[in-house]
């Protein structure tokens, strides 16, 4: 009985002790870095992609970066395009910066918000490079757009959603991607 009594009164302050080293209730946020967002993404790539059926594109992974201060991630891709139209085929760099959203169906990251900062193909006339310049933004918003970045893995929930949290706003930071953990119900 004593045994029982100590064991109890253990458990207890252990489970006191966990709840203050991770906050009240249990954790605030998930941190995901960006190395294994780099290694999701990589697993998506290459890809080849038409826009309106003039163009091919092929685009390789691209190479992820954090954005704090906007609070988006930023991309590199190398892409190579090809059309009847062209007289040969040119390789060249995107960049781009995105935001992400929560998709609680399949506790996925995804790319929304895609901007296309810049896009160069090399050797090909500015003239033409402007006229292409839209409809390469727009194969890629189509194709990227809603890009599985990460899913949360089943272990990464299992203790907020004992706690009655779930996740919430989405933030970077130099670390990684942060997602605030937030009670369940409630908007973010």
């Amino acid at each position: 009985m004593r045994r029982r009594r100590w064991l109890a009164g253990s458990l207890a302050w252990l489970a006191g002790a966990a709840a203050c080293t991770t906050g009240r209730g249990g954790p605030r946020s998930i941190t995901v870095p960006l190395e294994r967002l780099q290694a999701v993404v990589d697993g998506h790539f290459p890809r080849r992609l038409s826009a309106q059926g003039l163009l091919q594109l092929s685009v390789q992974a691209p190479r992820l970066r954090l954005l704090p201060a906007l609070d988006h991630l930023g991309a590199r891709l190398e892409l190579g395009a090809s059309s009847p139209l062209l007289a040969r085929a040119y390789t060249g760099e995107a960049d781009l910066d995105f935001a992400l959203r929560y998709e609680p169906s399949d506790r996925s990251l995804r790319a929304t918000e895609l901007h296309l900062n810049a896009l160069q193909l090399a050797g090909l006339p500015a003239p033409a490079e402007q006229l292409l310049r839209q409809s390469l933004a727009d194969a890629l918003r189509q194709s990227l757009r809603e890009l599985v970045l990460y899913r949360l893995r089943e272990q990464d929930l299992l203790l907020a959603d004992t706690l009655g949290l779930q996740p919430g706003a989405i933030s970077v930071t130099p670390e990684g991607l942060r997602i605030a953990l937030v009670a369940k119900g409630q908007a973010e």
